[in-house]
């Protein structure tokens, strides 16, 4: 199971991989110790007996929606990986893969974000001219604006 988890998060090492055991997303590692401090939870391990023993925390798929929120808010970008095979058909491990990828720039469900305040995301593209272009969008609600004209990032 190790293995398959590593070979996923190698694909993912700038998210934190949700990775999906039965009725919980485990996180291992430092995945595992940042996740239990930025949502307060216990830090356990797996192997607890062993030389090295590895850091280990986990929350219920039912609750995951709020833990993700929390996350999201954060600023941290998260990888959901699933079971794509029902492991009762399947012999052995259960194949996982990574059917999400969530971060504070891409998440828009109201479970996940505050849609009521916004949720900006802009694009500034600089030019040695006196216009700037830029768009700012609100992936709570659709809207795009954008345009051209003399001002600075920080104004914008």
């Amino acid at each position: 199971m190790l293995k398959q988890y590593l070979s996923v998060k190698e694909q993912y090492e700038d998210a934190i991989l949700f990775y999906r055991m039965g009725d919980f997303y485990e996180m291992f590692f430092e995945d595992a110790r940042k996740a239990s401090r930025a949502l307060d939870i216990t830090l356990t391990s797996r192997n607890k007996k062993d030389a090295n023993p590895i850091p280990m925390c986990g929350v219920p798929c039912k609750a995951a929606k709020g833990y993700l929120s929390r996350l999201i808010a954060q600023g941290f970008r998260v990888a959901i990986c699933d079971q794509v095979e029902d492991p009762a058909a399947s012999k052995g491990l259960v194949k996982r893969e990574v059917v999400e990828i969530i971060s504070p720039g891409t998440a828009t469900s109201e479970e996940l974000v505050n849609t009521k305040a916004g949720h900006f995301c802009l694009a500034w593209v600089p030019s040695d001219k006196d216009e700037q272009g830029w768009a700012l969008l609100d992936a709570s609600t659709g809207e795009l604006r954008c345009g051209q004209e003399t001002a600075s990032l920080a104004s914008l």
